[in-house]
């Protein structure tokens, strides 16, 4: 038998097992009662044990060789990300796959309170044991593939083909340019008066809005559900895209936007090619293609002026109590410019400056340069650096208000801003080949977004690397100057 219908079937095997543990961990994060995390664990952990031996095992290192050289080109390039996923997991023995499974769900449950209580110390306990293993996974993978840093190995888990070094001269732009900027457009809002949208908004009809906002973006419910969590995320597999967003009494917009943005990832995934599902091949790309999606539908569709005309009619049938405001005071307070604490709050400006403090933060972690103790103060400096605020003793606002470091997810950071800079630059695309995209969203139309997007990045899979996808898509790769740009029209010319 050819070596090549054998990977297809070992990897069909991989993808069903990520599967289970996918929706297992969904429940675990969303639905499941708090005293089953110890079992859930190490359930988890026994499936990804299984996993690693099935990928790593020595036959698929020679079927790999055996079968490189001799295929078609569309049958070589699915050989060669087998061979990338492969490259990955071979690296790490299984032990150490376990182990991170487990200390990672432990450090998770616990940061479900200590956030809630400010616990930092608490959260130590566990965390110091991820960065241990997340420190030997990085040395692992560093001596494996060559990588320059321990930290660049974890990036490219979450960047593949967006080296590090384009991400620091992304991130160097961003740091010279954002912090003048968000003082002109902080000047340039005194000449209006803020919005405040500001009453009671229950739950129940928030959860009917968010629905009605997935419906017009094009969400497909029988493909799929929306769901509450502490975090909002986005998980799942063909025919079942799980979403999740959080509410507050006394607002609705954040729980509108995570809609939008977990939309755009469950879009993504649900788009892939059928023809190569399962394998790698037919994966998405990377999280920094991954994330241009979801911002896409949140930054640029929602957040536009156009389509928060369109949608305002609907926020009015669906929360009465929001009746007294309009469209224009909608988009007003959701493009209010102001640093704060919290990074899943904070606005397009100021949003990239939470991403740079993180990645130095993780990055300096990893490699060594400072140890987990440290990380309260680090994170006070640069946010009173970059943005002006101390989080001095105030964990919850600070270090613990993310859930990525809690499992190990070092080097994810970064992808949201290379996400956000890749929407931009693919949006630019989308204005010029739809001059009359402002009047399609007043009306609720996105299917021809959702079109474009598919033929363009969707429907590629993993055919070509992330550059290749932005060349392909935009003609030229990722440059930081046109979410620069998108900034300056939206926020001081208040174009769109």
């Amino acid at each position: 038998m050819d070596a090549y219908p054998k990977l297809v079937e070992r990897f069909a095997q991989i993808s069903r097992l990520d599967h289970a543990m996918t929706f297992l961990s969904w429940d675990q994060m969303v639905v499941m009662p708090k005293n089953g995390n110890d079992s859930r664990s190490a359930a988890i952990a026994e499936l990804a044990s299984v996993r690693h031996a099935r990928l790593t095992a020595p036959e698929v290192g020679d079927w790999l060789d055996s079968a490189t050289g001799n295929q078609l080109p569309e049958t070589a390039r699915s050989i060669n990300e087998m061979r990338r996923v492969w490259r990955q997991e071979a690296c790490l023995p299984a032990d150490l796959v376990k182990a991170r499974v487990i200390a990672g769900s432990a450090c998770e449950h616990g940061w479900r309170t200590q956030r809630l209580e400010n616990d930092w110390t608490g959260f130590l306990a566990n965390f110091r044991e991820v960065v241990t293993l997340s420190r030997e996974e990085a040395r692992l993978r560093q001596a494996h593939a060559d990588f320059d840093t321990p930290y660049s190995a974890l990036l490219d888990l979450h960047c593949a083909g967006d080296s590090q070094a384009l991400i620091d001269s992304v991130f160097t732009k961003l740091r010279k340019e954002l912090p003048e900027l968000i003082q002109q457009v902080m000047e340039h809002q005194q000449t209006a008066k803020a919005v405040d949208i500001v009453g009671e908004f229950p739950v129940q009809q928030q959860q009917q809005l968010c629905e009605k906002l997935m419906a017009v973006l094009g969400f497909d419910f029988d493909a799929g559900r929306l769901d509450e969590s502490m975090h909002p995320f986005s998980t799942g597999g063909p025919g079942d895209q799980r979403i999740t967003t959080r509410y507050r009494n006394h607002e609705f917009f954040e729980a509108l936007s995570s809609t939008a943005h977990e939309v755009g990832h469950a879009s993504y995934e649900g788009g892939l090619p059928e023809q190569s599902r399962g394998l790698p091949i037919g994966a998405s790309r990377n999280m920094c293609i991954h994330e241009s999606q979801s911002l896409m539908f949140e930054k640029q569709v929602f957040l536009s002026r156009s389509f928060m005309t369109f949608f305002t009619e609907s926020i009015h049938q669906i929360l009465p109590s929001s009746a007294g405001y309009d469209a224009s005071a909608f988009w007003s307070s959701c493009t209010r410019v102001k640093p704060g604490y919290i990074r899943v709050e904070a606005d397009e400006i100021c949003y990239p400056l939470h991403v740079v403090l993180r990645y130095e933060i993780e990055s300096a972690l990893i490699n060594g340069d400072i140890e987990a103790d440290a990380i309260p103060e680090m994170w006070d400096q640069k946010m009173t650096h970059y943005l002006g605020l101390s989080t001095q003793g105030d964990f919850a606002n600070g270090c613990l208000q993310d859930i990525h470091w809690t499992d190990g997810a070092f080097g994810y950071f970064p992808s949201y801003t290379m996400g956000a800079i890749n929407s931009a630059q693919l949006f630019a695309t989308v204005r010029s080949d739809f001059p009359d995209w402002q009047d399609r969203f007043a009306r609720g139309e996105t299917g021809f977004l959702r079109e474009w997007l598919e033929q363009k990045i969707w429907s590629k899979g993993c055919e070509l690397d992330s550059q290749e996808l932005m060349v392909n898509a935009t003609g030229h790769e990722t440059d930081p100057s046109h979410y620069l740009t998108h900034l300056r029209d939206r926020y001081l010319k208040e174009l769109y």
